[in-house]
């Protein structure tokens, strides 16, 4: 009786355990931190990263491709705007980072069926590397625009 009590108790510790973890810790976002457009060595380094592996698509000006409310022929919308003028700013960092990482997936970062010219670059750069692109991108907007985006990216947080 005392030991079947020991592992019902045991079993209970576990399950919580468990079920605590599941709460806090998602793999998905596990190094993602809160991207900071305020730290001027990660911005430094985005500003670089960002000419060299996404200006030739969403412009040197963050400015995107022209018509990139417009489908093109292959029926793909061209790379919007990262300035605030695009919907870049919508979005959470964790989303962001998510569709940097690993391109628009359907059904996850886009509309099921949706097809992008987004690359994923997960094997191109490393997570620190696309916080850094990521906090540059940030650090061009107006503190209005960086207001709401943070107050998105808390609120997934908290999801």
């Amino acid at each position: 009786m005392r030991k079947n009590l020991w592992l019902l108790l045991a079993s209970t510790v576990v399950l919580i355990a468990g079920l605590v973890g599941v709460t806090w810790w998602n793999p998905a976002t596990e190094s993602l931190q809160v991207i900071d457009p305020g730290d001027e060595i990660s911005v430094a380094r985005g500003r670089a990263l960002y000419s060299a592996q996404c200006a030739a698509c969403h412009g040197t000006r963050l400015q995107g491709q022209p018509n990139w409310r417009e489908r093109l022929p292959s029926g793909r919308l061209p790379a919007p705007p990262h300035d605030p003028s695009g919907h870049t700013w919508h979005h959470p960092d964790q989303v962001l980072f998510d569709i940097v990482k690993n391109g628009l997936v359907p059904g996850r970062t886009a509309p099921p069926g949706y097809q992008s010219d987004m690359p994923a670059y997960g094997a191109v750069l490393s997570d620190q590397d696309i916080r850094d692109v990521l906090a540059y991108i940030k650090s061009t907007w107006p503190q209005s625009v960086r207001a709401v985006q943070e107050k998105a990216t808390l609120e997934y947080a908290r999801q």
